[in-house]
């Protein structure tokens, strides 16, 4: 397995995030907001710039994080011409840096989850769209309507899409209150779908902490993809930040100093912890 960071849990500016993540012997960036520069936003030419900036220090690209599908379920045309239009972007974006997969969500729930009703819009939302080998990982995501496994596997049967995969967030469910303990049930009910993992640790529905302080026994979550060949990306996404708790807001709108600021010292540290656990 390999470890990746996503930049912006570290720093806005591109080169100091790449330059800690090379220092704690990471081998890929996981990109979202660039230079305060929302993902959706940046235009090719600056994607290809930080293609360039990570080549020159022998990181790679090791996804690319948009706000696809992050929104409340469409109900009109324009809403649906809306969500579509971020997914077709990122796709091409994704192509620009190489990236190995674009991280989708299932759309913001109203109430209980309904990954079947998700599922029918974004068929919808996916139709037509010309994904030529990018490949859409679908996350567990907090406040979607897939924040467990067992949700994201009802989604994914339900939506019947070629080219689907899973983004496993354990830190999502737990912190949604969906699943308290997520592993090892969830790992291995979705095991053999997981290609990518994000790394966070969650103090039940109250927040982020450092890597180890917190609910998820990650020692033995490593342990366990290790035993089972995992070959993806062990990508950390802090969330815990030095002297502040992101609030909802800046959660849902991960991108710009106002979320990342107090996350350099916070993120080294963490990755300092996970390259450990990972060469025990």
């Amino acid at each position: 397995m390999r470890l990746a960071v996503i930049n912006d849990e570290v720093d806005q500016d591109l080169g100091r995030a790449a330059d800690a993540a090379a220092g704690c012997g990471f081998a890929g960036i996981e990109v979202r907001s660039v230079g305060n520069v929302p993902p959706q936003e940046l235009t090719d030419e600056r994607l290809g710039d930080v293609v360039r900036e990570l080549a020159g220090r022998g990181l790679a690209v090791a996804g690319f994080c948009p706000p696809a599908l992050k929104v409340r379920r469409p109900r009109t045309d324009e809403e649906f011409a809306e969500a579509r239009a971020v997914l077709v972007r990122a796709v091409a974006q994704a192509r620009v840096l190489g990236a190995p997969h674009v991280r989708i969500f299932t759309f913001y729930r109203d109430g209980d989850p309904d990954p079947a009703g998700a599922a029918e819009a974004a068929r919808r939302v996916l139709d037509g769209v010309d994904l030529d080998g990018v490949k859409l990982l679908v996350e567990t995501g907090t406040r979607t309507n897939t924040p467990t496994m067992e949700l994201v596997l009802r989604f994914l049967e339900a939506a019947d899409v070629q080219g689907l995969g899973v983004l496993w967030d354990p830190g999502n469910s737990v912190f949604s209150g969906m699943h308290a303990t997520p592993f090892p049930a969830e790992y291995e009910l979705g095991k053999d779908l997981i290609e990518h993992v994000h790394v966070k640790d969650p103090a039940g529905t109250s927040g982020y902490v450092r890597l180890g302080d917190g609910d998820l026994p990650w020692g033995d979550i490593v342990d366990a993809l290790r035993a089972d060949g995992y070959a993806g990306w062990l990508s950390l996404e802090t969330h815990w930040r030095i002297g502040r708790v992101l609030n909802q807001r800046q959660r849902d709108t991960p991108w710009g100093d106002d979320f990342t600021d107090g996350g350099y010292g916070a993120s080294v540290e963490c990755m300092r912890r996970l390259k450990e656990l990972v060469d025990r």
